[in-house]
């Protein structure tokens, strides 16, 4: 038995009491997987291949406000600030996610988001928006929901939405089963307050190549891809020990090669999918330089040109030495 996205939304929200109000804003940060989400088991509820583990980053996020409008109006979508046309993609999605929440009812919204990081530029933006949409669609519509039931609804409109519905370590957990109730995310316990990562935009400009599409080709097309599960798992073991005994060396390395890892299966893939710039590689050089030297600091990546660093408190001004534009996240209280 094959499931839709609608399907899922209706076993959650159905029995939900509809309690609408006028508007609802939310506020969800992104999340940096140190572990990362690359491969879906099915395109369609974006269930992965295998778990993932992140961090989220305090104050950087989506700030979204939904606001019912008349019934026979069409929705609304403003992206920061600028509305966004009805053929444009992200509409389609935005709209396609409000369908999964008016079950069958004639409701309409505007939808108001703005993202405090670079869209669609490999800095997690999906994530945190599709989170913050989530919250705010249902919060206008009344339904009460705990964060489980929430993770399991954003991680339909962007897979690693799931795991921006909360703060800190977030583990996403893939599932077994077909429908996908058991594929959310769950907050870890430990915290780290001397834990740091430091941002570098390096561009602001849209990726050609989303990372709904990039996966499914490298699934499709590299054979290096059936060892990255495997890696993949025996990662996440390695983090969650490393953050619980506060053990950077073995986190960052292992955030690092995990980084690295996946995208040499995008690498492999044909045609090509490389999303590093010039500027990425002169990064990474630096950062394995500085290593050398003797200053801990770690890298990772997403599915895009922008690098993010991972170090302590105690070498930040190091790092802000050597990147003058970094700008430096405390992770933790």
């Amino acid at each position: 038995m094959t499931f839709s996205r609608v399907d899922v939304a209706q076993v959650i929200l159905g029995d939900c009491e509809y309690c609408p109000v006028d508007t609802f804003e939310a506020w969800s940060p992104v999340n940096i997987a140190l572990c990362k989400y690359w491969g879906k088991r099915n395109g369609v509820l974006n269930l992965p291949v295998n778990d993932s583990l992140s961090v989220a980053l305090p104050g950087k996020g989506t700030h979204t406000r939904v606001t019912r409008l008349q019934v026979g109006a069409k929705d609304i979508v403003f992206l920061n600030d600028r509305p966004v046309h009805e053929a444009d993609s992200f509409y389609k999605k935005v709209v396609a996610h409000l369908d999964l929440f008016r079950l069958g009812r004639s409701d309409r919204f505007r939808v108001d988001t703005v993202n405090t990081i670079a869209t669609a530029a490999g800095l997690a933006s999906s994530a945190s928006g599709f989170s913050a949409l989530t919250r705010a669609v249902a919060g206008v519509q009344g339904f009460s929901l705990d964060d489980g039931a929430l993770s399991i609804l954003a991680r339909l409109g962007s897979g690693s939405a799931c795991r921006s519905i909360f703060e800190g370590f977030v583990r996403w957990h893939k599932g077994e089963a077909v429908d996908g109730m058991d594929s959310c995310a769950a907050p870890l316990s430990q915290v780290w307050p001397g834990l740091r990562l430091g941002v570098l935009t390096l561009t602001g400009s849209a990726k050609k190549v989303g990372s709904r599409e990039g996966m499914a080709r490298t699934v499709e097309s590299t054979p290096l891809y059936s060892a990255w599960p495997v890696q993949a798992e025996a990662d996440i073991a390695i983090l969650e020990e490393a953050i619980a005994a506060r053990d950077f060396e073995q986190l960052g390395a292992t955030a690092e090669h995990n980084a690295l890892t996946m995208h040499a299966t995008m690498i492999a893939s044909w045609p090509p999918l490389l999303y590093w710039e010039p500027e990425s590689v002169a990064v990474m050089q630096k950062v394995w330089q500085m290593r050398e030297d003797g200053v801990p600091v770690y890298l990772t990546m997403d599915a895009g040109p922008n690098v993010k660093l991972l170090f302590e408190a105690q070498v930040e001004g190091s790092i802000r030495q050597a990147f003058p534009d970094v700008e430096v996240v405390k992770l933790f209280p």
